[in-house]
């Protein structure tokens, strides 16, 4: 019944007896009498609404015919304390639980204002936007079941310990700008104590005050807290010292709303009082500082840290060490650098599901940065400048900075002037979701960039140089993709580039944004500002056969080519290992020399500064079995006295059944070695056609190396005389049989 022109509740005899609410907001209804809601006897109404009425008296009885009524609306007119204090009275015969009385020019509270209401239960009572100046101690104390006070948008000057006095069951109270004065200049105070009243407040509403700073006693006695928000609250909290919240150590709180405060500094413990904290909002402030760690020394509990938006933040190693529960963290737009980074400064951030640095312009950060981070689900690097990264010619080649991330469901890497992704950038994010890599100089994507990435679902793409999207790079990316965005790019619309994918534009149910205006071909000419949707596919079917016909020949060349240069610098090696296999396919019929033909079993070449293992290992071998026994023929021992080196060499190779090279770094380094007694040795072997020679590495000497200093290859012998030292004691014995095999194998090349 609003904008009727009314001037009286009374809408005739007793009836409407199962209506529950009633609007009567926008009249001109200036007084309540009882006999004007008469007819409303016999009903069950729940809610009445006389908004926006210019009242000017109510009769103390005027409510009584409404028993069972709930929730009484009066806002948006002239009262003033008087007709508020008569209306609470005429109320207090009701079952009212809700009474909101905002924009009612309530300008002042004393402690009669609600006594009318002693005897009602209470629940609800919002007197915002009054501009309220004074509220005397004890007003409340009527309103013992009180559980919602609204006094949003008033111009209280200061608070008492005994303000809200009787408040005692009070769980949530908004003082969103109640202390903003007319006067700017006036700087409104909360008393010590003022709050100890509420014991079972849990949410505490103080935005966009202006208040002065808070002492150690400002929140005492607000035992069950556990929302505070101070969202543009001027209160000097320019330093976060380990005093500013200490009189919320006896709250459980959960969650701190500091945003837009001013704050600048965050020092040792500044919230160490806070055990059971969870939600740590501190953005859009000026805090510009080094983030040591001991800045969250006691948040025992944090889950989330928000830091957005700040004038500059610094990571250490030790940043986070403190909150190792943290699983959200924010810190866009801050700044960010690194500094005297030893350790990943996330490390220990086991828990983190979310972090976001973007709009840092961050160009420099380590390969192991996300170190730690195994169950990080989203990951916001957009606007920043990674570029140098993924580039190859970065010092050490592409930082894969995103490895270990095996959980990651969504990471934006919007506008990061990437121009090269390497092809395992994405390697390991199996679980990707959503990959934001819109707004780079990307032209060329890795064949296999999408090799792990099957569970896509949203690809964003746009706005960079692609001009060919093949279907070899994504057609299994698309499969399941449900949200494509990769328009404004340089499309070239011919049938090797474009073809397989305008069909598939065509035929998908997938959401592709704007695909009428963005998806536009760049070259060639004839095609040029035509949506790729309309690209004529069907002239691509003609070149089957000659891109199989271009395969092959293809092919065939890079074949040849690769053979002629097989020939130009390895037809050497071909043709040794010809011989080597020709000679033991078909052997030399050569009598095979036993031992008593020999001096030696074994002549051991071996370097001077590895006599000492020679004589440790090898020589005992002649004593050790009787039934095999060895005789070597060791230079230092056996060499006759008087006879010159190079015939003594000579005489012992020639009266040797086998030549064993011990062959390590300074083997290979031995000009004597080298220069002679190997040369002679293998010399000596090729022309008596005697496979008598076995290698002993020592040390794991390449191939490459083997055949640069002293020209021999493994292939060259039979693997039964290639023998490596063991590592381990307990395979010495293996050895020294393997030794023994060697030693008493044939010399006759087979």
């Amino acid at each position: 019944m609003s904008h009727n022109k009314l001037t009286s509740t009374h809408l005739g005899d007793r009836q409407l007896h199962n209506l529950k609410e009633l609007k009567l907001s926008s009249n001109k209804i200036v007084e309540l009498k009882k006999e004007g809601l008469e007819f409303l006897a016999n009903t069950s109404l729940k809610k009445l609404d006389l908004s926006s009425n210019p009242l000017k008296a109510v009769t103390p009885d005027c409510f009584r015919a409404l028993w069972s009524l709930h929730t009484f609306v009066m806002a948006n007119t002239t009262l003033g304390p008087t007709l508020v204090e008569d209306l609470c009275s005429a109320l207090g015969g009701t079952g009212i639980q809700f009474i909101l009385l905002a924009n009612v020019q309530l300008l002042r509270i004393h402690n009669k204002t609600f006594s009318g209401l002693a005897n009602t239960d209470l629940v609800l009572l919002d007197i915002s936007k009054n501009g309220l100046i004074e509220i005397e101690n004890d007003s409340f104390v009527y309103l013992s079941h009180l559980q919602n006070l609204n006094l949003e948008y008033n111009q209280v000057s200061q608070l008492n310990p005994n303000t809200f006095r009787g408040l005692t069951e009070v769980k949530t109270l908004n003082l969103k700008k109640f202390f903003t004065s007319k006067v700017t200049s006036k700087v409104s105070k909360i008393n010590d104590l003022s709050f100890h009243w509420l014991k079972n407040l849990e949410y505490l509403n103080m935005d966009g005050n202006k208040i002065s700073s808070l002492t150690e006693k400002t929140f005492s006695g607000l035992t069950s807290l556990k929302t505070l928000s101070m969202t543009e609250c001027s209160a000097n909290l320019q330093t976060i010292t380990n005093a500013t919240f200490s009189s919320l150590s006896m709250s459980p709180l959960l969650t701190l709303n500091l945003s837009k405060t001013g704050i600048a500094i965050l020092e040792y413990g500044a919230f160490s009082s806070l055990g059971s904290l969870q939600f740590l909002d501190l953005g859009l402030n000026r805090i510009d500082q080094d983030i040591i760690g001991h800045e969250f020394l006691g948040l025992h509990s944090i889950e989330l840290i928000y830091l957005s938006y700040n004038n500059r933040l610094t990571l250490t190693s030790n940043s986070f060490n403190l909150v190792p529960s943290l699983k959200k963290l924010n810190l866009r737009k801050t700044k960010l650098t690194f500094r005297d980074l030893e350790l990943s400064p996330f490390r220990v951030l086991e828990n983190l599901t979310l972090l976001d640095i973007s709009n840092n312009n961050i160009a420099n950060i380590q390969e192991n940065i996300f170190e730690g981070l195994s169950n990080l689900r989203i990951l916001n690097l957009q606007h920043n400048n990674l570029a140098r990264l993924w580039k190859k010619a970065n010092p050490g080649g592409p930082f894969m900075f995103l490895k270990g991330l095996h959980n990651l469901e969504i990471l934006n890497l919007l506008s990061n002037g990437f121009d090269e992704i390497p092809a395992s950038a994405f390697q390991g994010l199996s679980k990707l979701r959503i990959l934001g890599m819109g707004e780079n100089n990307v032209c060329i994507l890795p064949p296999s960039i999408f090799e792990d990435q099957l569970s896509l679902y949203e690809l964003d793409l746009h706005k960079n140089l692609i001009t060919s999207v093949e279907k070899v790079l994504f057609v299994n990316v698309l499969k399941n993709l449900k949200i494509l965005n990769m328009g404004g790019n340089p499309f070239d619309c011919t049938c090797e580039s474009i073809a397989w994918f305008a069909n598939w534009i065509n035929t998908t149910n997938a959401t592709i944004q704007g695909l009428d205006t963005q998806y536009i071909c760049n070259t060639p000419s004839r095609y040029h500002g035509i949506p790729v949707k309309f690209f004529d596919n069907s002239p691509c079917k003609d070149n089957a056969p000659f891109k199989t016909l271009f395969t092959l020949t293809f092919t065939l060349v890079v074949s040849f080519i690769c053979f002629v240069f097989l020939i130009q610098f390895q037809g050497w090696r071909i043709q040794f290992y010809w011989n080597v296999s020709v000679n033991r396919i078909l052997g030399f019929k050569e009598v095979d020399s036993r031992g008593e033909n020999f001096a030696y079993d074994a002549y051991i070449i071996h370097a001077v500064k590895d006599m000492s293992w020679v004589e440790r290992n090898l020589i005992p071998l002649e004593e050790e079995d009787d039934v095999c026994h060895f005789q070597f023929c060791f230079e230092e021992r056996d060499f006759e006295g008087g006879t010159s080196q190079l015939t003594a060499v000579v005489n012992s190779i020639n009266n040797s059944r086998k030549i064993i090279f011990v062959i390590t770094q300074h083997f290979l380094n031995d000009n004597w070695c080298k220069r002679f007694k190997i040369h002679h040795a293998v010399q000596q072997a090729i022309e008596q056609s005697r496979d008598s020679i076995i290698l002993i590495f020592l040390e794991d000497i390449p191939d490459y190396k083997l055949n640069y200093t002293i020209h021999l290859r493994r292939g060259m012998f039979k693997s039964s005389c290639i023998l490596y030292w063991p590592a381990h004691k307990e395979r010495v014995d293996a050895f020294h049989q393997k030794l023994k095999i060697a030693l008493g194998s044939s010399n006759l090349v087979k």
